[in-house]
């Protein structure tokens, strides 16, 4: 044993010596030279119309599915049966509020119906301030001519988070009263948010076909991951001495359960539910690729038109939307707080004017179920022409007189920082850029995310895709770098300055509330359909992120630290480099780690706005029949490299934990 400590101790020493950074330096000084040598040869190109076996196969694969659905017993009687429940929910509550039917020209919840219930719910379980907002918000999407659109969203949400809770909030509870249960969720629950929205749609249309019930489907299963992670950090967090109290009076686990744990965590759950809802609304714009109706459907086709009026008309409707689900249940949460804390006494002067408002709802409902002009919602939609014409001329102006500036900003940034960059990826031979890949993840990880890097190397090389797997993850890399310049200049500001923090911090909130789609809108109008308008798109969504992340990290660094560099005579700049950020390195790691994945699932989206590489090649499978393989590939390549870096910048930021 003292011989192997001798051994080892030198090797650790000269490790500590060289440091992670320098051992990096070196990996890419090496992977340059080598660059130069091997330009060009075995990069695995592969023509936009060109498919490998793995691609045939698939092909082959979904119409042998399409084939046997009907006779298939594992179709038959459970894929399908599935299908028909959700669909027969979607279609209830599609008939409730947004489409005729039962021979009625009319939802059976007209506009004056949905509005009056809308801010009814908002008060009585929020506050008359929230409710006004409802009220305000769900009149404006009429006013945008955009009703029966937003409703059938609205529906389809509500379908989605119905299912969603009902899986999650019990899984939850379970994951939070078991060691055991946690443990195996944990890393499906990882897995399953770390993968971009878009990876969803393909394999789930294999089995559910498209339309309103597979997009509730795909939902359910990219929404109830937060509902069962928050409900079981909920339950969790219960005090430890609260439980024992009970258990000593002689409560059964039940009555432990039901009186003590759920009461005691109803307001993170609360939260939980906010969560699941704004990512089932994300999810369902998005879904509108596979037929979904809605608001995503007219985004989408605008964005595929390059109408950037009526996208920006759709898009401030899903905003506001998000917006108002948003505040409502954030007030929600509150409400269950102080309604915890006071024992319920809060409630008890509500109960009259709750009773009197619901009668007065009922007859709202009923006048819309009776009455055309209170069905249909007045108006011709004035509202949205006059936002559609605002933003066209917008995009007009923008075109001619600030042309030169945007180009210059996108040329610059393109043939400066993203082309040499994805150059270096593509045209390097593939072994190269693997081993690269699998080295950095050793060294900045450890060997357990080097081994995983290898993993998903191999796998993306059979794929068939990795020149645009290599292209996909260029923008991402140059998107991240610029998320990271704007997280640490803007974290660093709010860390250190209270007030500049309160001012900042409710955009940055209200900023991710909004669905990937809406961000592709106003860039769109700036820069035209490029990749460029996906990378900025992408910085700008995941920008939020990681300067929360980073303002915490800066202001958790001890304040006697900071008097003591101070007192040393220390300058802002020395104490900002010197003492802040290298105390916040975990902070920072942690961001880098949220924003590639938020980098990533919005340049995927942003295949539709001409961003290319895996992100066309998944839309491109949807549309086009012989490319259904193809893209099914590229969405395994998306759940590839999204796996990677989050196993990367995980196991970093438990080293620099550590």
């Amino acid at each position: 044993m003292a011989v192997a400590a001798a051994a080892t101790a030198p090797a650790a020493t000269v490790r500590g010596r060289i440091g992670r950074p320098m051992m990096v330096v070196a990996i890419l000084i090496v992977w340059l030279v080598l660059f130069a040598a091997f330009h060009g040869r075995q990069t695995l190109t592969l023509a936009a119309a060109d498919l490998t076996a793995l691609h045939r196969r698939l092909n082959d694969v979904n119409d042998t599915i399409g084939a046997n659905r009907n006779s298939n017993p594992l179709f038959l009687y459970f894929f399908n049966e599935i299908r028909l429940v959700i669909d027969n929910l979607v279609t209830f509550v599609q008939s409730l509020i947004s489409q005729p039917t039962g021979g009625r020209p009319v939802p059976q919840i007209g506009w004056l119906g949905v509005i009056g219930l809308t801010g009814y719910v908002s008060w009585a379980v929020g506050n008359w301030r929230v409710a006004l907002l409802a009220v305000a918000g769900f009149a404006f999407l009429g006013l945008q001519g955009l009703w029966s659109e937003s409703m059938d969203t609205l529906a389809l949400t509500l379908s989605a988070v119905t299912v969603a809770l009902l899986i999650g909030i019990p899984l939850g509870v379970w994951a939070g009263l078991s060691d055991r249960f946690n443990r195996i969720m944990t890393p499906f629950l990882d897995f399953m948010q770390t993968m971009p929205t878009f990876v969803y749609l393909a394999p789930l249309t294999l089995i559910f076909l498209i339309g309103g019930a597979a997009a509730v489907i795909t939902t359910v299963i990219y929404a109830a991951p937060p509902a069962i992670r928050i409900t079981a950090h909920a339950i969790r967090s219960v005090p430890r001495t609260t439980v024992e109290a009970a258990d000593s009076l002689g409560a059964t686990r039940r009555q432990q359960l039901l009186k003590v744990l759920l009461p005691m965590s109803k307001r993170t759950v609360v939260m939980g539910v906010n969560q699941t809802i704004m990512a089932a609304l994300a999810m369902v714009t998005i879904a509108a690729l596979i037929d979904a109706p809605g608001l995503g459907k007219t985004v989408v086709q605008a964005l595929q038109s390059l109408h950037v009026g009526t996208a920006f008309n759709a898009g401030l409707s899903i905003v506001v939307m998000a917006i108002v689900l948003d505040r409502v249940t954030t007030a929600a949460a509150g409400r269950a707080e102080a309604a915890r804390r006071s024992g319920g006494h809060l409630l008890k002067w509500r109960r009259p004017l709750l009773a009197a408002g619901g009668i007065a709802v009922a007859a709202l409902v009923y006048l819309s179920h009776t009455y055309v002009w209170a069905a249909e919602f007045p108006g011709d939609g004035s509202v949205g022409g006059h936002i559609v014409s605002a933003a066209d001329n917008t995009t007009t102006w923008l075109q001619d007189h600030v042309s030169g500036l945007t180009n210059t900003l996108r040329d610059v940034t393109t043939h400066g920082l993203l082309n040499p960059f994805q150059a270096l990826l593509t045209d390097s031979p593939w072994w190269l850029v693997g081993v690269v890949l699998v080295a950095l993840g050793a060294v900045i990880g450890g060997w357990r995310a080097g081994a995983t890097a290898a993993v998903c190397v191999g796998l993306l090389i059979g794929t068939g895709l990795w020149s645009d797997s290599m292209t996909t993850l260029a923008s991402t890399a140059v998107a991240t770098v610029l998320v990271m310049l704007f997280g640490v200049v803007f974290g660093v500001w709010m860390g250190r300055s209270p007030l500049v923090d309160r001012l900042v911090r409710p955009s940055l909130d209200a900023a991710q509330v909004m669905p990937p789609f809406v961000y592709l809108v106003p860039f769109l109008a700036l820069f035209g359909a490029t990749r460029f308008t996906a990378i900025v798109a992408a910085v700008v969504y995941a920008a939020p992120v990681a300067i929360k992340i980073i303002a915490d990290g800066v202001r958790n660094v001890p304040a006697t630290t900071v008097e003591a560099a101070t007192s040393a005579g220390c300058n802002t700049w020395q104490i900002i480099t010197k003492v802040q950020l290298p105390m916040a390195r975990g902070a920072l790691t942690l961001a880098t780690n949220q924003g590639l994945i938020y980098v990533l699932s919005m340049v995927v989206v942003g295949g539709l706005v001409g961003a290319g590489a895996l992100g066309y090649d998944v839309v491109a499978g949807f549309s086009q029949g012989q490319l259904y393989g193809k893209g099914l590939a590229a969405g395994l390549a998306i759940v590839l490299l999204g796996v990677m870096f989050d196993r990367i910048t995980q196991a970093a930021a438990r080293r620099t934990g550590a």
